[in-house]
């Protein structure tokens, strides 16, 4: 007796629906795919977080190794007649985590906040100054 064609619709049905969760489950956790090891994420608020984007999906994007850029502003006036030297106060690069609440070294950022992710390259300066930090120059 020839099979009915209602087994092989349950084939292809099930390998549809397979290929669906699958396609789900790895835009839910994909890895960064960005080129290069260092990325800068630019906020909504004005923030700037550089560090490795190790995930990435439509809810969140976790970022590892931080650093943020902070200025510091002199607290003494000069006297009246002197120019100060850097009105603007001078950029630091802080590691995220030695803050006074000892933040971890990791961040899940909601996507709703993140304006643009940037790759960095190997010479730019914040790189340069990341691989300072961590050689201890």
């Amino acid at each position: 007796m020839p099979r009915s064609g209602g087994s092989s619709i349950g084939t292809v049905v099930l390998i549809v629906v397979i290929l669906v969760i699958g396609f789900l489950w790895m835009s839910q956790t994909r890895i960064s795919g960005y080129n290069q090891d260092w990325q800068a994420v630019f906020l909504t608020n004005g923030q700037v977080y550089f560090g490795q984007v190790k995930k990435q999906n439509n809810v969140e994007l976790v970022v590892k190794d931080i650093y943020y850029l902070q200025v510091t502003r002199p607290l003494q006036q000069t006297e009246e007649g002197e120019q100060q030297q850097n009105p603007q106060g001078e950029l630091s690069l802080v590691k995220l985590g030695n803050e006074l609440h000892g933040p971890t070294d990791s961040m899940f950022i909601n996507r709703d906040h993140v304006l643009f992710v940037e790759d960095l390259k190997d010479d730019s300066n914040v790189v340069q100054a990341i691989d300072n930090y961590k050689t201890g120059q």
